[in-house]
């Protein structure tokens, strides 16, 4: 199979300003994710999609070209993942090139490597649309809504059951997606169905997002 590994890096952060290039435990965030990408493939097959020149030039400072500038439409706040592949597929197609898979590497998951990847790429297979990583839920045996009466109910736990016999839920992690091109052009990935799981364990599963998590992920890192 041809694999393209996609890494995703808008310009915009608002929560932690220019986030996919600030440095993590002295190096910049999106390059964790360009390392684990260079263990598995070369560098003509790496994409980094961006829209924003500082990020180009950081990204090209560390040697892999970035093929394209990515139009402002796809990097505001209402710009989907699946747009922003769909023209990764685009602009490569337009030069004769093709992929049977896109991974998908978001340089918010600094504590991903390459053997979640490897693991992950061998659960695929042509009939799936996407493996997709994800972590168990602590949440679902405590996860409760308010009823009508304005009183609590558990949403998954309606016994009050101990946590260890709660059913298992999953929360995707962000750190891995692999998936089918052709069913990405055919059917978008809000309308996948046959989606199957790779579960990573917490500390791996850091998906940086706020203040917080950057301290807990530099934390990891340092030790």
């Amino acid at each position: 199979m041809k694999i393209l590994y996609v890494i995703p890096a808008r310009g915009g952060s608002k929560g932690i300003p220019h986030k996919n290039i600030k440095p993590l435990n002295g190096k910049p965030l999106i390059y964790y994710s360009i390392d684990v990408a260079r263990q598995l493939t070369t560098n003509e097959h790496i994409c980094v999609s961006t829209d924003d020149a500082k990020i180009i030039k950081i990204v090209e400072d560390y040697g892999l070209k970035v093929p394209f500038k990515r139009p402002k439409n796809l990097a505001t706040d209402t710009a989907t993942t699946n747009d922003v592949l769909l023209h990764v597929i685009d602009c490569y197609e337009k030069k004769g090139l093709s992929y049977d898979l896109l991974v998908l590497l978001q340089p918010t998951s600094p504590l991903r490597k390459a053997f979640h990847i490897t693991d992950a790429l061998n659960l695929y297979n042509e009939n799936l649309d996407m493996v997709v990583s994800v972590k168990k839920s602590p949440s679902a045996s405590v996860l409760c809504t308010e009823n009508e009466n304005g009183f609590l109910e558990f949403c998954f736990n309606k016994d009050a059951l101990r946590r260890q016999n709660t059913s298992p839920y999953y929360e995707y992690n962000g750190a891995i997606y692999i998936i089918n091109t052709e069913k990405l052009k055919e059917k978008g990935l809000s309308r996948f169905s046959s989606k199957v799981k790779y579960v990573m364990d917490e500390k791996s599963s850091i998906d940086i997002d706020t203040p917080l998590d950057w301290i807990i992920a530099e934390s990891i890192l340092k030790q």
